[in-house]
């Protein structure tokens, strides 16, 4: 009677840790996931300001004589933002985007004829959408990485995430100086 008792208690601990394992493991690849989720509406939005971009600039271009390095290094930029290859590289193309475009938008305000046209106001009215829409994404994507990356360096998940090769996510930060107005000068 004893024997079966332990017996039966070996099978249901073993039964335990095959459950805990299996419900780890998927607990682990669902976090995975939703991270790779936000990371790609992120993605979205930032598609959506780069597509914004041209007609940004060809409206910029055909109501003032701007000065064309500016126009360029967007151009530029926005063509890195769609060859990036890793998520790091398209966070440090996005905040260079950043910069360059608020740069546009404060050297733009110099231009009344520039900022009286209908299509100016449309698109600034939708980059300041999109940014606030990026700006959303951002903060959804950093908050599941953060469920992730403390679920892969937890005990005892560690050890399966070990196990699987579940490695830490990139958190979305802001480049230093972001909190600085950009400076302009003519």
């Amino acid at each position: 009677m004893k024997n079966k008792w332990v017996t039966f208690s070996i099978i249901g601990l073993v039964v335990l840790l095959i459950f805990w394992y299996v419900t780890t493991y998927n607990s682990l690849v669902k976090l995975n996931e939703d991270t790779n989720n936000k990371w790609a509406q992120v993605e979205t939005q930032y598609q959506r300001r780069v597509d914004l971009i041209p007609n940004l600039v060809s409206t910029v271009k055909g109501a003032a004589k701007f000065e064309s390095s500016t126009l360029e290094e967007i151009t530029r930029l926005r063509s890195q933002w769609q060859s990036a290859s890793n998520i790091e590289e398209k966070v440090q193309t996005a905040n260079q985007i950043e910069s360059t475009l608020s740069k546009l938008l404060v050297v733009a305000e110099n231009y009344p004829a520039l900022k009286a046209t209908q299509n100016f106001i449309a698109l600034q009215d939708e980059l300041s959408n999109t940014e606030n829409k990026i700006a959303v994404e951002r903060g959804r994507y950093n908050d599941v990485v953060r469920n992730y990356n403390a679920k892969i360096k937890t005990f005892p998940s560690n050890i399966i995430a070990k196990n699987f090769g579940f490695m830490e996510k990139t958190y979305f930060n802001a480049k230093p100086g972001t909190e600085n107005a950009p400076g302009v000068e003519f």
